[in-house]
């Protein structure tokens, strides 16, 4: 009986084996180092609830990724479906334009035009006329495949990032089961150049200008860091890490010039993700079970800590009701808090601790 069940197991062993060698994968894999996890420990350890947590707009449409407050004192976000909508509290949302592709990280410039990293147009600068401008679809020859945060510095120069040239916004989710580093940071000048400053990000993301402009730092989700580009000084054109290890996926972050770079934690890391890291056959064998065995569902939190200019983590906020989960974006207006989600269908607020 019991050889009966060990036959059972190596036919089916050989079974999916050979699907390997006869079915096309979705991902080409390679293995991949994660960082330690330092969990709840150390300064994760202590944990502030985040304050009078409550939904704006509720209801305005799936996945506001970004907030920004414009001149106008208004305040704009942008949705899956396309559409750019502006709202301010006590008045519904309306639609200010649909630019047909998946507005992402979004800023108003000098000017007063609004500029918009479309995750499927590239940048893209809303005027205040209402009219819709291509700025950069591609560099050095090769188009974004998903554009996705930006800020733009005191000079006019727009920074952004290219979070992925495997994989379009509709499939992200395959950049984390695949494992390569293909994201791009990249700058957009007043005269029209675009340039590729960092490559081979693990999956680039949020962007944000320090103090100054003398650096920024970008998120990489998958691995769960934040690296440090110089554009000032003697270290300017160079890079490096800044923080090595976070307990969550960092999506996008802002600067508050008081000092303190607020990060997006859109889900704890996820440990069934980084135990395949180092199994990049394993992995592609799973893309050839059914979809159910590779699904990774984040666990509903909302999430986001402030870091100060040398990396230490000054605020570790969450909030565990479910009122607003998976935070993608932080930004700091006026005294409160603006969050974005791709997972909710509202704009979050809260209090600034």
């Amino acid at each position: 009986m019991r050889s009966r069940w060990w036959l059972v197991l190596l036919l089916g062993v050989l079974l999916v084996l050979g699907l390997a060698g006869l079915l096309p994968a979705a991902i080409d894999p390679v293995a991949w180092q994660p960082g330690t996890n330092p969990g709840k420990t150390g300064e994760f350890a202590r944990v502030t609830t985040i304050a009078g947590l409550t939904k704006v707009v509720d209801g305005v449409g799936q996945g506001p990724e970004d907030v920004t407050k414009g001149p106008d004192g208004w305040f704009y976000t942008g949705l899956q479906d396309g559409r750019v909508v502006r709202f301010r509290e006590g008045e519904p949302a309306t639609t200010v334009i649909n630019t047909g592709g998946r507005p992402l990280g979004m800023e108003f410039d000098a000017r007063g035009d609004l500029i918009i990293a479309d995750a499927f147009r590239g940048l893209l600068a809303l005027g205040k006329d209402g009219g819709l401008r291509l700025l950069t679809e591609s560099a050095e020859g090769v188009k974004f495949l998903f554009t996705d945060d930006l800020d733009i510095a005191a000079d006019g120069t727009i920074w952004f990032t290219e979070a992925s040239q495997r994989f379009d916004e509709h499939r992200w989710v395959l950049d984390f089961w695949e494992g390569r580093a293909t994201g791009r940071l990249m700058s957009y000048s007043p005269s029209g150049e675009t340039r590729v400053h960092l490559r081979g990000l693990h999956f680039g993301n949020g962007v944000a200008l320090g103090p100054d402009d003398a650096f920024l730092l970008v998120n990489e989700t998958i691995p769960a860091r934040i690296r440090r580009y110089w554009l000032k000084g003697p270290k300017a054109g160079t890079s490096e890490l800044f923080i090595t290890a976070l307990p969550g996926h960092p999506d996008n972050l802002s600067y508050n010039e008081n000092g303190t770079f607020w990060v997006a934690l859109a889900a704890p890391r996820l440990a069934v993700l980084e135990g395949l890291a180092g199994w990049p056959l394993a992995r592609k064998l799973l893309f050839r079970l059914p979809e159910t065995w590779r699904q990774l569902k984040p666990e509903p939190l909302a999430w986001t800590i402030g870091v100060d200019v040398d990396g230490r983590i000054v605020h570790n906020l969450q909030d565990v009701s479910g009122a607003y989960t998976n935070i993608t974006s932080v930004n700091e207006y006026d005294g409160r808090l603006w969050f974005g989600s791709i997972y909710m269908s509202s704009v979050g607020r809260a209090g600034v601790p």
